[in-house]
């Protein structure tokens, strides 16, 4: 369709706003666990398992933001995201709706896509030739 013919040069665009928006979003999750900021449920105690969580939201967020080794760092978070989908939210409920497992399924594929489609426009990658 002749509408939507010339979006297709913004592409590399779109998808480097889908990585640094949901990066910073997946940052976010990882401050709060660190270090309390904003403020939540989620600080404290940590376990191993927390910990490890919580380093990989922050500084793998902080390397899909500058589009830093972007495929190999999406698709460790979205084994993580994966994972903590079937540890923490799929035992509560079925339906994720239910379990509050809604941003893990939605991080999980959208780094998962990054890992095919890279970083896009406005990543150190590219500079890298990666």
């Amino acid at each position: 369709m002749k509408l939507f013919e010339g979006l297709a040069g913004y592409q590399p665009f779109a998808l480097a706003a889908l990585r640094i928006m949901t990066a910073l979003q997946f940052i976010e999750h990882g401050t709060q666990k660190l270090f309390n900021l904003p403020v939540g449920d989620h600080a404290g105690t940590m376990s191993a398992l927390s910990l490890t969580a919580a380093i990989l939201e922050f500084g793998g967020g902080i390397l899909l933001v500058l589009g830093l080794f972007t495929r190999p760092v999406a698709f460790l978070l979205s084994g993580e995201m994966a994972i903590a989908y079937f540890m923490a939210h799929m035992p509560q409920s079925f339906f994720p709706v239910n379990n509050g497992g809604d941003a893990a399924i939605s991080f999980c594929f959208i780094f998962f896509y990054l890992v095919f489609a890279g970083p896009g426009a406005l990543a150190l990658d590219n500079r890298r030739g990666a």
